[in-house]
């Protein structure tokens, strides 16, 4: 059998399969009878043109053969939960057997599924106003990736022959190395933002690069607001010149120390990076996907001279800074190329640290900020030979 033949029999088994839970596939039209297309590329978790390339079989063989997994696994999902409904709550009742079966079988289906429920099910349209929670909002994430059954991962196994595939050594978990802090230009001053946690999970993205020079990260962000009592001009803590920069006190001082600041809001974030590997230089992109913000509660700020009617200033402010300003940190990123953490990708290991050199546009101003990851727990520690 050709090449071109090989295509060709998995791109028919791949709309097979999706003719099975989607309905008819017109292919004059290239339409399924009961699903939009872009519905079925969010349910794969492709865009929209990635999953065009797909059906129009313009994909290549190594993206046409994960895509038959993925949808497999779409399948198999739905069968579970077929199974599930199935199994009456008389029937578990009467047979262990039964329920010991119905938590297996949820717990697959959770498993391949990841919902992210903290950040996208659970956002309203008014932030909740309350203590900040102990409990914290990466653990759907968390396990996605660390859970003992499914890893999301390129095994070493699925490596090519001739081992070159960069991004399998910068799979695993990675964390923010240094906080860094911006003061926003706002109608009133005052306002500062904090990054304070960063946990990414990182896995080649072999659905759409074939030669392994492309890897993305699932992050979770623990961001504050804090706010300046005394209310100083963002120009106080920037250089003189035609190209302002934080100053070094500024960027040294903390907030926490300072009984003129207070910190009144935590910024939990979900964000998607995407990684490119070019030539010794790593090239990051990326937007937020979802966002929530948590109030400190009224009467810790209470006690810091905040009045009621200051507090629901505050209050106001803060929704609009994560509703408007915060956007620019929704946007596609603008951040300049890093040096690999060593040109030799097999020697990549924990320890290691991707540093970004960032702006952020707050009003008037480029804001430089400095983002860095430092390697704490990587996925495959040995080299591919």
């Amino acid at each position: 059998m050709s090449k071109e033949e090989e295509i060709n029999k998995i791109h028919a088994e791949f709309i097979s399969k999706l003719e099975h839970h989607y309905g008819h596939y017109d292919a004059k039209n290239n339409k399924f009878e009961s699903t939009s297309n872009s519905k079925i590329a969010r349910d794969l978790f492709y865009s929209d043109s990635q999953f065009s390339r797909l059906i129009n079989n313009t994909a290549s063989e190594g993206e046409l053969t994960r895509a038959l997994r993925n949808v497999q696994r779409l399948l198999d999902v739905h069968q579970l939960r077929r199974k599930l409904t199935k199994l009456g709550d008389g029937a578990i009742k009467s047979n262990p057997t039964r329920k010991i079966l119905m938590w297996i079988l949820g717990a697959m289906v959770l498993g391949l599924g990841i919902t992210l429920y903290y950040f996208i099910g659970k956002q309203k349209n008014e932030p909740k106003q309350q203590l900040p929670s102990q409990q914290t909002r990466y653990e759907m994430l968390k396990w996605g990736f660390e859970n003992n059954y499914i890893k999301p991962y390129v095994k070493l196994k699925e490596l090519p022959e001739d081992c070159y595939y960069p991004c399998y050594k910068y799979q695993g978990k990675w964390i923010l190395k240094d906080e860094y802090k911006i003061p926003f230009f706002r109608e009133r001053n005052g306002f500062h933002y904090v990054a304070k946690e960063v946990v990414m999970y990182a896995r080649c993205m072999d659905e759409k690069d074939d030669r392994g020079e492309s890897f993305e990260g699932y992050e979770y962000q623990k961001h504050e607001i804090w706010y300046d009592k005394r209310e100083v001009p963002i120009d106080s803590f920037l250089t003189k010149g035609n190209n302002p920069k934080l100053s070094t006190s500024y960027l040294e001082s903390n907030l926490e120390e300072d009984a003129n600041y207070v910190k009144i809001a935590y910024v939990h974030t979900f964000f998607k990076t995407e990684f490119n590997i070019d030539n010794g230089e790593i090239h990051r992109s990326g937007k937020a996907i979802g966002r929530d913000i948590e109030f400190v509660d009224s009467e810790l700020l209470e006690q810091q001279s905040i009045s009621s009617e200051l507090l629901n200033e505050l209050k106001s402010e803060t929704n609009s800074i994560a509703k408007n300003l915060l956007e620019d940190f929704s946007k596609p990123i603008t951040c300049n190329p890093t040096e690999a953490p060593n040109l030799d990708f097999n020697q990549i290991k924990e320890g290691d640290v991707l540093s970004f050199d960032c702006q952020f546009s707050t009003g008037r101003f480029l804001v430089d900020y400095n983002k860095s990851y430092i390697f704490t727990d990587q996925y495959i520690r040995t080299y591919c030979r």
